[in-house]
């Protein structure tokens, strides 16, 4: 399946495990790991993508990327370690803290240390299959444009920066993807699992 569009959670039943998806045999495309946001919250990136990335080059959707390049060799063990982690991790609230320039493009800063703790212990998971980029310091963001003239993109950022205020979004779960050159092909939806609410004495 090809995805080129906004990328959902499943919200199945966990015991069937939606996540898996029938793969060939001795596939070695690269993986990547994005962060899955409220449907509100995705739909909002989504649209300021749409209107400012380059239309011929949009053809994924906005994304937080946790992890650029995994071993698709390997993909039975790196969906094992996400369930591992989506299963015992909770939604979680993001903040939106401003925006940054890409030289040629503009991104919205994110913080959040459940995020990066998140993303710390899987990278400690993976330690001996991550590439020279994952092994970078983590910088999350989510880019709105990109592959056009500094001019262009310097316009558009004193633009969102004049009307900007922080605000928050919500991470529900994990999303990964493999990369053959194109769109994107959805490998795995993770949702994290929900606390329930504290009982009241």
């Amino acid at each position: 399946m090809i995805v080129s569009d906004r990328p959902g959670l499943d919200h199945g039943h966990r015991g069937q495990n939606p996540a898996r998806e029938v793969q060939p045999a001795g596939d070695e495309a690269p993986l990547i790991l994005t962060l899955a946001l409220a449907p509100t919250d995705q739909a909002r990136f989504d649209r300021l993508r749409a209107l400012h990335f380059p239309p011929k080059r949009n053809h994924i959707p906005a994304h937080v990327t946790l992890f650029h390049h995994l071993p698709g060799a390997h993909i039975g063990a790196v969906r094992d370690a996400i369930l591992l982690r989506s299963a015992a991790q909770a939604p979680f609230a993001i903040a939106v803290t401003g925006l940054q320039s890409l030289g040629r493009g503009t991104a919205f800063t994110l913080v959040s240390p459940d995020l990066a703790s998140l993303r710390a212990r899987l990278a400690e998971t993976w330690a001996d299959w991550l590439s020279p980029q994952d092994r970078q310091g983590f910088r999350p963001h989510i880019t709105i444009q990109n592959k056009v003239a500094p001019s262009q993109a310097h316009a558009l950022l004193a633009s969102l920066r004049a009307e900007f205020s922080p605000f928050s979004i919500v991470a529900e779960g994990l999303n990964l993807w493999r990369y053959r050159g194109g769109p994107w092909e959805a490998a795995g939806r993770f949702p994290f699992t929900p606390r329930p609410p504290a009982s009241r004495s």
